[in-house]
């Protein structure tokens, strides 16, 4: 390894090379400022490499085999076959590519970002900048300068110390989606998004799908109805659901694995191919020498910023995954720029998190935006709540996908907005328009007499609003 020297100086480093880190060395670039970036993975991040992108193509293929399996019209049939996996993946893997080497290399380079391939630690800090080390893939070694820093590492799954997970061959979100052969059974641990997916996901594809979950219900953050009507429909594919489960050990069994769970004082022992783990996810700060400027994790490994994305130091900034905040790549893309703008503007901007939509992309889709009857009332909050079943949902009829709810939650005083949540086709979409109504605060009664195309599953939002309160609280 040769010895570090310092070669560049630049007016920005970015530490990864994900959404947050694009959208900040765009941004950058755009004010005219010398940028590096520093990956030591593929360029893309999670979303484009492991995350976003890869489970909802590979969702919508697994959506295209349910649908020829079982024909909702009749005088149509038709039926699918075994699933060749290895092709399916290999599909997948081809579409990333194309798509990293389009939007992260070759666009990187056209905007005029240096993007390093290496591994960067800090090693310093003074009053003119940062001094980052990197060990590049070839082993060289190098010291760059730079008057800014950004940390935007992203996270990784989480494993719990569950007693036996070393000696079994787990998988993770991570290396789910390069299995080239489809187990005939699966486990899996954890009913938020990322395990709710994935667990459809190869429940369509041909496997055998029981879900843990140590919460009382599936989708937790979720208002309990959405949960309820979600599990429904999930157990209505075969999928086998456990809640208020404990899995309690792991170990090998032939060539699978067995899971012993604790279910209502009741031990139960699953065996399986397959154990997916998906409770969740850890920013990742390994390696980054954090001590040589002064900056220390908090509790969840997460890189502490103040509301101007800035860190305990003046000139390091972190954006995305690694700081705590909520795991979606719109907030990192957004983090991002604001981070850049915040360290070269004249006038720091706060980000407003108030109405912040999310969608987990399950058959039917959860998608909420604002607050939950129970947030309202942690919060001292009197609501009214409107809930409509989607068999009134003319679009839901004609497409016979009636399985799901929609909820509005709104202030008894003023009438106006404060949550939507639903569960049922199409809810992203139906929840991004309910974000501009929360966004525009808009009253119930505005929402009701808004125009809204008929046929369309956003219709719904109208529909809902014109119905009576079911509840105040």
């Amino acid at each position: 390894m040769n010895t570090p020297t310092t070669n560049d100086k630049y007016d920005l480093a970015v530490i990864g090379a994900g959404s947050a880190a694009k959208a900040a060395a765009t941004e950058a670039r755009r004010r005219g400022k010398s940028v590096v970036m520093i990956e030591r993975g593929h360029p893309g991040g999670t979303c484009l490499n492991l995350g976003c992108v890869p489970s909802k193509h590979l969702l919508a293929a697994a959506a295209a085999r349910a649908g020829a399996a079982s024909s909702r019209f009749p005088g149509i049939t038709s039926s699918a076959g075994p699933v060749e996996l290895a092709s399916l993946i290999s599909d997948k893997d081809a579409f990333i590519s194309e798509l990293r080497e389009r939007d992260h290399v070759h666009a990187t380079a056209q905007a005029g970002i240096t993007l390093r391939r290496g591994t960067a630690s800090f090693s310093g800090a003074d009053d003119t900048g940062v001094f980052i080390s990197i060990i590049g893939e070839d082993g060289s070694a190098e010291k760059i300068a730079a008057h800014h820093a950004l940390i935007a590492t992203g996270a990784q799954p989480f494993v719990p110390p569950i007693p036996g997970i070393h000696s079994v061959d787990y998988l993770t979100s991570l290396t789910s989606m390069s299995l080239h052969q489809l187990p005939a059974s699966l486990v899996v641990v954890g009913a938020n998004a990322i395990g709710l997916e994935q667990a459809q996901l190869f429940s369509r594809l041909g496997a055998k799908v029981t879900v843990i979950e140590v919460a009382d219900r599936i989708a937790p953050f979720e208002d309990p109805a959405i949960s309820a009507a979600l599990q429904e429909a999930l157990e209505a594919e075969g999928i086998e659901i456990l809640t208020a489960a404990n899995l309690t050990q792991v170990q090998p069994d032939g060539e699978g694995v067995l899971a012993t769970v604790e279910v209502n004082a009741t031990t139960i022992r699953i065996p399986a191919e397959r154990l997916l783990i998906a409770t969740g996810r850890r920013p990742i700060t390994d390696g980054l020498d954090l001590d040589s400027v002064g900056l220390a994790v908090g509790v969840r490994g997460e890189v502490p910023v103040d509301e101007h994305l800035r860190t305990a130091h003046p000139r390091i900034w972190a954006a995305g995954d690694v700081t705590g905040h909520p795991q979606f790549v719109y907030i990192a893309a957004t983090q991002g720029a604001a981070a850049v703008s915040n360290a070269f503007g004249d006038a720091p901007q706060a980000l407003d998190y108030t109405v912040l939509p999310r969608v987990t992309f399950t058959s039917p889709a959860v998608a909420s935006v604002g607050l939950t009857p129970a947030q309202a009332d942690a919060a001292g909050r009197p609501v009214e709540t409107r809930e409509l079943p989607l068999n009134f949902v003319p679009r839901a009829l004609i497409n016979r996908k009636t399985s799901g709810l929609l909820r509005l939650i709104s202030d008894p005083d003023t009438d106006r907005l404060l949550g939507v949540h639903m569960v049922g086709e199409e809810a992203g979409e139906v929840i991004t328009a309910a974000t501009y109504a929360l966004s525009a605060s808009l009253t119930v009664q505005q929402l009701a007499t808004t125009w809204a195309p008929f046929l369309t599953m956003a219709e719904a939002l109208r529909i809902t609003a014109q119905m009576p309160p079911a509840t105040q609280k």
